[in-house]
């Protein structure tokens, strides 16, 4: 009786891919040359979005994929920790803000090609909502080299010639983001470790100048912040004068710089020519001199809703003039005063304010040595008082029995807001 040997003894039918599967396969296989997504079928889109790869070049991919899962696989393939919900939940968001972070902090003036970014603009424009830029790299100085005939020559030579900018230009960036709404910025380099030098944390007037120019140029900009960059009174000056009317910006964060009470009266000026809702100074120089400018903006101010001059220096002068504006401004909601070296006099004008404010509904006071007196006086103003819902006097050596009348104080008017709010569902 003859048989059939089979070369293959794994060999089944059904095993076999059916021409559909083939031909998608093709697909997947050369997409990059030749990609077709849009004429197909769903379900054989489906099934071609789930296998092509995270590693398709963004020319390819940007425009024409929109599918979530796709730009998921990307992220992840890309970066160990991806919180999608800071990102609106698109993680095609996610993708093209943090690549565009990556390229924008690993940018060397000078050295970098200004293509790569603006190669990637047409890609990523649509989606950049958000920028958190935490270093910006310096250009590389190198060391000047010449002969040994020509050392009296170069010599005096040295110095003509340095790097068209200090940092990343943002003009050639910012006014070409439709959607940017939020930029954070840090003039500095991480994790620099024994090649620290201090050139590398310097934000030079050309950056400011250049920056200024660029946040001017962003009209749909809505929140602003630079940290720890030595932002100094000039160049406060300088970035404000360029924020003056700005259409859409609502916060402004100058949080951890160097800035005086000449850039505070700029901010000032700033709080009545701006739609600014937040406003947030911590960590500066300014004195009474700043806080009084500021106070006198605040008075007149119908938008600012958080003031934020934590580890000042404003003194008596500065806390009693911001007191005072309390009693004429009606939109301030949060006031944060900790750490600013006022004292009893303080106290006396904020408890007046507090009888007459019925809008602040936050008020810290921490770190301030308002004293046993202090204390006696904010719970008066206090027990007058039924909008402010916490008040922050940690460190500030009051009395016991007055801390805890204020706390009976803020749990009244807890009680009574919560009420409020039942009664309005």
């Amino acid at each position: 009786m003859r048989s059939v040997i089979a070369e293959d003894p794994d060999w089944s039918l059904a095993l076999v891919p059916s021409l559909t599967t083939l031909s998608l396969q093709h697909i997947i296989k050369h997409f990059e040359e030749n990609p077709i997504l849009d004429e197909l079928m769903p379900n054989y889109k489906a099934y071609v979005l789930q296998r092509l790869p995270a590693s398709l070049p963004l020319t390819v991919s940007a425009n024409l994929i929109s599918d979530e899962s796709y730009w998921k696989r990307c992220c992840e393939a890309r970066w160990r920790l991806c919180d999608v919900s800071t990102y609106g939940n698109s993680w095609k968001r996610m993708f093209f803000e943090r690549h565009l972070e990556n390229i924008i902090e690993l940018f060397i003036p000078d050295a970098t090609d200004t293509k790569t970014v603006l190669d990637l603009v047409p890609l990523c424009r649509n989606y950049i909502k958000r920028l958190n830029v935490s270093q910006l790299l310096p250009p590389i100085k190198e060391p000047p080299s010449f002969d040994e005939d020509d050392r009296s020559d170069c010599a005096s030579d040295m110095g003509s010639e340095g790097p068209s900018i200090d940092h990343f230009d943002f003009r050639i960036l910012l006014d070409k983001l439709p959607n940017l709404e939020e930029l954070n910025v840090a003039y500095g380099v991480k994790g620099c470790g024994m090649n620290f030098e201090w050139n590398l944390f310097e934000f030079t007037f050309r950056d400011c100048e250049s920056l200024a120019k660029a946040l001017n140029s962003c009209k749909t900009l809505q929140v602003f912040r630079i940290h720890r960059s030595k932002v100094d009174d000039e160049k406060c000056c300088m970035l404000v004068s360029q924020l003056l009317d700005h259409p859409s910006l609502q916060e402004l964060d100058f949080s951890h710089n160097h800035i005086n009470d000449h850039g505070a009266r700029a901010i000032g000026k700033l709080l009545n020519r701006s739609r600014l809702k937040r406003l947030v100074v911590c960590n500066n120089q300014i004195r009474a001199s700043g806080a009084q400018a500021l106070a006198h903006a605040l008075a007149r101010n119908a938008t600012l809703i958080s003031l934020n001059l934590r580890l000042n220096r404003i003194g008596d002068e500065g806390g009693q003039a911001l007191a005072q504006a309390l009693i004429k401004n009606k939109t301030l909601v949060d006031l944060h005063l900790g750490g600013n070296n006022m004292s009893e006099p303080t106290a006396v004008a904020l408890s007046q304010a507090l009888v007459e404010n019925w809008t602040l509904k936050s008020l810290n006071l921490s770190n301030n040595r308002l004293g046993v007196d202090g204390g006696k006086l904010l719970e008066e103003g206090m027990s007058h008082n039924s909008s402010v819902l916490e008040c922050d006097i940690r460190l500030t050596d009051v009395g016991q029995d007055s801390e805890y009348c204020i706390a009976q104080a803020l749990r009244a008017n807890q009680l009574q807001a919560a009420r409020k709010n039942q009664s309005q569902l």
